[in-house]
């Protein structure tokens, strides 16, 4: 059981480690026993983690998780990669740790929400460059939007798009210009006064425009005037209000020495053989969430055919198809990974726990040329501990994250 004695070898050096109660069970595979071992080794509680992971995605994991896995596998210097990077959560948590960085995800969405966040601008820098972007008071949009914007805010966010992309098409983006366009990207809809639009469902999923009008009647509401440039510094502000000079430090080289990929994960020949430390990632789950209907707004405002990427991001309604695709994904990370590596794979809970992802993910893992080290199942919320080892597996509902943990 070598994951239970990393754990107990780390203990110490970890804070929060210190007083963690598990309950161990076995799974037999093949004639071995994988150990599962269930606990609440991390919580949003147990540490507080940066103010500069606050930008929302759909189906991202908290920054506790990765983190777990990069101090007790990893030491600085080390390489951590993401095959299915989204935000960019694993490897901004590396980079803020002094970890070098290679991030990947088949959506080029994820490259303009996580790059931006290694090369940080200053607050007046980013204030300056809003103020010199001229609104134009005469332009026009190629779709009614009107159900989520007041007109005044759709030119302003239409300004900005126009010059946004034509510094894109000129080669004169700069790192200013890219944190702006993140953080643009991430406040185009929400459900609170931060955000360009009329009240919707949260950022993480970008609602119809049939759907928009509907809530617009049933609330009685009318998109009302946003100050675009006002709220792109107030978020800006609150991704840097925690972020230390070091951080900082770290994070500008990671991002000088990290690789930012947009490929198939099945596909990734530019990571050299045997060179990753530690892969800590969430993949995509059946066809439980779509991707490009949730980032349709996104697309556009970043001038990105979401069709086409929708015809990239893989998308399967079986366990059997999601094994196959996966189990290509693994023989791409046994080749990237080096000899005492490790991969965290992450399958939360899917249908309710009907579907024993880990499970499944151990054969994949294995038969790739793995060593299947156990399954961790952290649980985000308990109260009594008697209590938590009494529920059946397929009750615990999105409260837990299962990684299934292997070594090259």
């Amino acid at each position: 059981m070598r994951i239970l004695q990393l754990l107990k070898k780390n203990e110490e050096a970890i804070s929060f480690l210190e007083d963690v109660e598990y309950k161990v069970e076995f799974i037999e595979y093949m004639g071995q026993k994988i150990p599962r071992i269930y606990g609440e080794f991390w919580t949003s509680k147990q540490r507080q983690s940066s103010s500069i992971h606050e930008i929302s995605y759909r189906a991202c994991f908290k920054p506790e998780l990765p983190h777990f896995f990069i101090n007790l596998l990893t030491k600085r210097g080390d390489v951590v990669y993401d095959p299915f990077s989204g935000r960019g959560t694993t490897v901004i948590e590396a980079g803020l740790n002094g970890r070098r960085i290679i991030s990947n995800d088949v959506n080029p969405l994820s490259e303009i929400l996580c790059k931006p966040r290694f090369f940080i601008p200053d607050y007046e820098n980013v204030k300056e460059r809003l103020e010199h972007i001229p609104v134009k008071k005469h332009i026009f949009c190629d779709i009614d939007l009107s159900m989520f914007y007041h007109p005044e805010t759709l030119k302003e966010i239409l300004s900005l798009k126009e010059y946004l992309n034509g510094q894109r098409q000129k080669g004169e983006e700069d790192p200013i210009d890219l944190w702006i366009r993140m953080v643009a990207t991430n406040r185009l809809s929400g459900h609170s006064s931060g955000f360009f639009s009329v009240y919707t469902l949260p950022p993480n999923q970008a609602i119809s425009p049939e759907r928009q009008r509907k809530i617009n009647e049933r609330l009685n509401q009318t998109p009302l005037y946003k100050n675009t440039k006002s709220i792109i510094l107030k978020k800006t502000g609150s991704l840097l209000r925690k972020i230390t000079p070091e951080q900082k430090k770290n994070l500008l080289l990671a991002g000088q020495t990290g690789l930012f990929l947009s490929k198939d994960a099945r596909d990734t020949k530019e990571i050299p053989d045997s060179t990753v430390s530690l892969t800590v990632t969430s993949p995509p789950f059946l066809d439980v969430v779509q991707y490009h209907q949730d980032n349709w707004l996104r697309c556009w405002f970043n001038g990105i055919d979401s069709e086409e990427i929708a015809k990239k991001i893989t998308m399967v309604k079986t366990v059997k198809e999601w094994c196959n695709v996966m189990q290509e994904v693994f023989f791409e990370l046994y080749r990237v990974t080096k000899s005492g590596g490790y991969v965290a794979f992450e399958v939360g809970e899917v249908k309710k726990g009907k579907v024993p992802l880990d499970e499944y993910v151990i054969h994949l893992g294995i038969r790739a040329g793995f060593t299947c080290e156990g399954i961790l199942v952290n649980y985000q919320k308990f109260t009594k501990t008697s209590k938590i080892w009494g529920i059946e597996n397929n009750q615990l509902g999105t409260n837990t994250n299962r990684i299934v943990v292997f070594s090259k």
